[in-house]
């Protein structure tokens, strides 16, 4: 008769059989270990791979214990190390096996370069971090108990999951859970000033686009503060929303055939808020439905967003804007809740290395700013590397050379203590284009500006 205790073992050494593989985690000799990891989670079923991945890799997906679904990619000749990734969004509505899909499609890179990649869904919709960072501690848990255990723990945070990723570092440490959970972490095209801070041009673009078309809420419409995003109960879909826009600004129209008040309102909102045009629609998507998420589910019912105190400026008449704006007090109790939730707290006891295109519209380069102020209050100064990229394929994606060499320069620091430089990673690019593709473009001399230089300061509570 099998024993309890060596289920997972025996587990384990099927899927290396399976897969070819040659040695898993476990035994006698384990540490004693807390946290999300230790959950009893069900074996992952074998799947079939996204057409992305390389031919020759395999995969497994299964639903966690708390209801988010899972994705483990497994290269053919596998490097003994793990990419474990929080995605970006966040999604609002209830996750999808799918979504898992997509991620690994979007990385496949990270396979193909022989590191094994594990994605979660989360366990819901929301803006929730350590909810997500949760979630993400647990699914390596199920590598560990149904895979293996690998040599090197990379974790990987994407957008609004560079946020997930700081968070479940400085949170899941040898001294919390009984063993290194993470040796290094990786932040792309982070949203990294948490939540308090990266959503205050949302909060100023929701009063500016009111101040000039006044359809958001319409005057027959009872008026709510616009820092809630939607009043709780209040329903609205994105394409509602967009119909406003296009009322007021004409995104949907070339610039040729808007009138000459739909440009200059849009051209008021680029110069005011440093956002650009194609960026609007998508900004004040988040500003309504995330900000409803977050003051209706996450902070009580009030807002941890404000504007008092901040100085507009770039429009034709700021004066007469500053004056005519809207203004909102964030609220302390939600604020403070809304800080624990998602902002960092720089004491990540492993190696950072971020990447951020410098032009990116969705996480501001000058995020980059804060979190190297936070990092370096918190003791973890010298454990940051930013890195910059003059171009991208887009906020989501920056290009296939670009990740390789990111993960090889965290495996040289994790495993020969090789501190990698800005200028010594832009070297190196170019010697992974050969198997990747082109695409190398860090800026190594670049430094991000202060996050006030472009978000206006504000009260805070």
């Amino acid at each position: 008769m099998t024993s309890t205790r060596a289920a997972p073992r025996i587990a384990c050494l099927a899927f290396f059989s399976v897969f070819g593989l040659s040695a898993c985690g476990g035994g006698d000799d384990a540490p004693v270990l807390s946290g999300p990891a230790t959950s009893i989670e069900a074996a992952p079923q074998r799947s079939t791979c996204p057409p992305a991945l390389p031919a020759d890799a395999s995969c497994l997906t299964g639903t966690d214990s708390r209801g988010a679904h899972y994705l483990i990619a497994m290269p053919a000749d596998w490097n003994r190390r793990l990419v474990l990734h929080a995605h970006g969004g966040p999604d609002l509505s209830a996750p999808t096996a799918e979504r898992a899909v997509e991620d690994a499609t979007r990385w496949a890179i990270m396979v193909k370069a022989g590191y094994a990649w594990a994605g979660s869904t989360f366990r819901q919709g929301g803006v929730e971090v350590r909810a997500a960072a949760e979630d993400t501690e647990r699914l390596r848990g199920i590598f560990r108990q149904h895979v293996g255990r690998p040599a090197l723990t990379i974790l990987h945070g994407q957008s609004w999951g560079a946020g997930v990723a700081a968070k479940a570092a400085e949170t899941y440490t040898a001294e919390t859970v009984g063993e290194k959970p993470y040796d290094a972490v990786l932040l792309t095209a982070g949203v990294l000033a948490g939540g308090t801070r990266s959503y205050d041009f949302r909060t100023d673009l929701r009063v500016v686009y009111q101040y000039l078309c006044n359809n958001h809420p319409r005057p027959s419409e009872p008026s709510y503060a616009l820092n809630l995003g939607l009043p709780a109960g209040t329903t609205m879909t994105q394409a509602q929303l967009a119909t406003r826009v296009n009322e007021c600004l004409g995104l949907n129209l070339t610039s040729a055939q808007r009138s000459a008040e739909q440009n200059a309102k849009i051209d008021t909102i680029v110069r005011v808020i440093k956002i650009p045009a194609t960026q609007i629609q998508a900004h004040l998507n988040w500003g309504t439905f995330h900000f409803q998420d977050i003051s209706g589910k996450r902070t009580g019912g009030a807002s941890p967003f404000g504007n008092t105190g901040a100085v507009y400026s770039g429009s034709s008449d700021d004066a007469a804007l500053n004056a005519g704006v809207l203004r909102y007090r964030a609220d302390a109790a939600a604020y403070r809740q809304f800080s624990t939730d998602t902002d960092p707290t720089g004491r990540i006891p492993v190696p950072v290395l971020s990447a951020k295109w410098i032009a990116d519209p969705t996480a501001f380069v000058e995020l980059d700013s804060h979190f190297r102020s936070v990092m370096q209050q918190g003791g973890s100064g010298d454990r940051l590397v930013q890195t910059f990229t003059t171009a991208a394929q887009s906020h989501s994606y920056i290009s296939d050379p670009t990740y390789p060499t990111l993960l090889s320069a965290l495996v040289e620091w994790v495993e020969k203590g090789s501190k990698p430089t800005p200028a010594g990673i832009a070297a190196a690019c170019p010697s992974f284009e050969a198997a990747f593709g082109t695409g190398c473009s860090f800026s190594p001399a670049y430094a991000s500006p202060a996050l006030e230089s472009r978000v206006p300061a504000r009260e805070r509570p």
